[in-house]
């Protein structure tokens, strides 16, 4: 199986918000990194993947199974990790550990344990006096004990310390040398993905922008910097979103050969960030309005 997340033309309304002919695919074996503002439509795919929303139309599969018909058989092979707690606080973590246990035919003492001791996890401590780093290992360390094959990561990092954030980091690298499992990885610390994701897919207003391989992003996107003498109509449209200043414009472009072509070396080209790429297309979709 190539695919183990496919959206199919999906549609989900929530109010004012709207996902939008959404399709998308996850690929097996890979990191995939989910981007996009407030309000982009993350949240929504999530729940969607994990069916605590449905669609109102289009189809979802998981593992190339429904939910309708294999909704046990796709949790089993789901491991969450989420920004919020997720643990009744007043209970210790082996207090915790004996309730979930039993709901996953394919726990693992061994690798709880494992992942306990090397994120240093105090078994006997009330989960309500856990940090916001140690909150995340415990739910790390429970997603990996039932040998998960899909890890659904939302926002793990928010809130960490930058040592913290790099550990976790080395530790899905390290999961990711088996081929088996998958990571899709929601975040807005975009410089986390720089590190691990092998995929990048990016939502703007309940739209899928792209996925796109990480490096493909590097080898089509461009900042370009320029005096304003260079702009006239035709090369503005050649612009995903411009900002113009007296000293000159920047801008970004989605075809990097071509602005090359056009501009030459009168223009600079540099290389985006993700949060460049997220800022120019909100700046773009507002300047067509």
């Amino acid at each position: 199986m190539e695919n183990i997340i496919e959206f199919n033309h999906v549609q989900k309304s929530l109010g004012q918000f709207q996902l939008k002919d959404f399709s998308l695919t996850v690929k097996k074996g890979f990191v995939t990194g989910f981007i996009g503002g407030n309000g982009a439509g993350k949240s929504t795919t999530i729940k969607l993947i994990m069916n605590l929303l449905q669609p109102d139309r289009g189809s979802i599969s998981i593992f190339g199974l429904n939910y309708a018909e294999h909704e046990k058989e796709i949790k089993q092979r789901i491991g969450f990790v989420f920004d919020e707690n997720i643990f009744y606080e007043h209970l210790t973590l082996a207090e915790m550990k004996k309730i979930i246990k039993p709901a996953y035919t394919n726990w693992d003492e061994g690798i709880f344990k494992h992942y306990v001791e090397k994120f240093e996890l105090p078994l006997k401590q009330k989960i309500s006096s856990f940090s916001k780093g140690m909150m995340t290992k415990a739910s790390l360390a429970v997603a990996l004990s039932h040998h998960a094959e899909l890890i659904i990561m939302d926002e793990p990092t928010s809130g960490l310390d930058p040592t913290f954030r790099r550990e976790l980091l080395d530790v899905l690298h390290h999961i990711m040398e088996d081929e088996e499992k998958t990571i899709f990885f929601s975040t807005h610390i975009t410089t986390d993905l720089d590190r691990i994701a092998d995929y990048i897919t990016f939502i703007h207003k309940g739209e899928h922008i792209f996925t796109k391989k990480s490096y493909q992003i590097e080898e089509e996107y461009a900042i370009v910097k320029g005096g304003l003498d260079l702009l006239d109509q035709e090369t503005e449209r050649e612009f995903i979103a411009v900002r113009k200043s007296k000293l000159g414009f920047e801008a970004l472009t989605s075809d990097k050969t071509r602005i090359k072509t056009i501009f030459g070396d009168m223009a600079l080209v540099e290389k985006p960030t993700l949060e460049d790429i997220m800022f120019y297309t909100k700046k773009g979709a507002e300047w067509r309005v």
